[in-house]
């Protein structure tokens, strides 16, 4: 079952919809954004790797690609009993690697607004620990949204943000240049600010999803405020409540905000998507974990922005 020709499920950019696949392990529903989803297979015979990750089951090579397979099942419930057999790997592309996860079923693709998907309480969520990106109900159904870059760098720490790339851009001056950061993941979110202080930008304003920067947004009323509250905008694409695209679509709308730079930090950057962010007005798109290219981007656009 193939997800690569999604012509009819295609949605019209910077209108806040999302389309979640909905899957289930041990009879509960989970969900993943189509767009990180190339392919759903009926698994294949595994080769274990040596001193892998305790999920990681090993690799398989679907039409001559080495593809990484975890355990979900295993990540999730560790080492409690679980029912059934996982007979289906679903295939994804983020943060440019290409892995499959084993579940149960899947159960269809529902589209959503955003709006419709609420960001998990710490307290249920584990908190920073939590692996719950959001929480959303379909046909009568709860279904948890997986945090699934979150758990690709808790298995391999290194294919995640480093903060060892801003020691290569050398030496580094401090700017107060405001900048605003819209992520959701809490983990994500902890690392591109370390990275961004330790790269000089100490005035940074964190939001949770695009509605709380674009309400922060609309409280600017004037040229002169512009210039003290906001220089420049980092956003992701998948967030609650409302998400990247439209965030940046709302900005390029608007006659006042259209002139702060915006660039999308995604794992979510390939060829369709990045037409996607062009087509909006985004003035830069960057693949995560590249926090090195970010912060010579920001460089380039406030440098561009102060002539």
């Amino acid at each position: 079952m193939g997800v690569k020709n999604k012509n009819e499920i295609l949605l019209e950019t910077g209108t806040n919809e999302i389309e979640i696949m909905e899957f289930k392990i041990n009879g509960k529903l989970y969900g993943i954004n189509v767009a990180k989803v190339r392919e759903i297979m009926v698994a294949e015979p595994v080769t274990a790797m040596p001193l892998a990750h305790p999920v990681v089951e090993g690799v398989f090579k679907p039409r001559g690609s080495v593809i990484t397979v975890v355990n979900l099942a295993k990540y999730l419930f560790g080492n409690e009993m679980t029912d059934g057999e996982r007979d289906l790997f679903i295939v994804t592309n983020f943060n440019k690697m290409y892995i499959a996860f084993r579940v149960d079923s899947v159960e269809g693709i529902v589209r959503l607004s955003w709006a419709q998907i609420q960001k998990p309480d710490k307290t249920v969520s584990g908190g920073e620990e939590g692996v719950a990106t959001g929480i959303t109900e379909i046909n009568g159904d709860l279904v948890v949204i997986l945090d699934f870059e979150k758990i690709v760098a808790e298995i391999a720490p290194r294919t995640g943000i480093q903060a060892d790339d801003i020691n290569k851009l050398g030496e580094r001056k401090i700017s107060d240049e405001p900048i605003v950061l819209a992520e959701d993941s809490i983990l994500l979110s902890k690392m591109i600010l370390e990275c961004l202080h330790k790269a000089g930008y100490k005035n940074i304003v964190k939001f949770d999803n695009g509605q709380e920067a674009w309400d922060f947004l609309k409280t600017i009323e004037n040229e002169k405020s512009l210039g003290e509250k906001v220089s420049l905008v980092i956003t992701d694409i998948e967030m609650p409540a409302m998400d990247g695209h439209r965030l940046t679509k709302l900005i390029k709308s608007d006659k006042l905000l259209k002139q702060i730079p915006v660039i999308i930090f995604s794992s979510l950057i390939n060829e369709e998507l990045y037409i996607k962010g062009k087509q909006i007005g985004a003035d830069e798109q960057i693949s995560k974990p590249e926090i090195g290219s970010l912060v010579e981007v920001i460089d380039h656009l406030i440098q561009k922005k102060s002539k």
